[in-house]
């Protein structure tokens, strides 16, 4: 499994699933994003998620495919 880190710049608070998705290269597209989480491929801490707007903060961790990326 390869691990990431995704660092926040320091103005966000947060950032949504699908972008997060597409930034790191996962999904090829904000369409290929959400049909990745809405066929329940992607787990927030530990839990399998379907929201596509979900917030992720510091200190979540995401796994989809054969990626864990933690939020900093």
């Amino acid at each position: 499994m390869k691990e990431l880190t995704f660092k926040l710049r320091p103005t966000d608070e947060f950032i949504e699933l699908i972008k997060l998705l597409k930034l790191k290269n996962i999904a090829q597209s904000g369409g290929h994003a959400k049909k990745i989480v809405e066929e329940g491929k992607v787990n927030v801490n530990g839990v399998q998620e379907f929201r596509k707007g979900n917030k992720l903060r510091p200190g979540d961790v995401i796994e989809v495919d054969d990626y864990k990326i933690t939020i900093a």
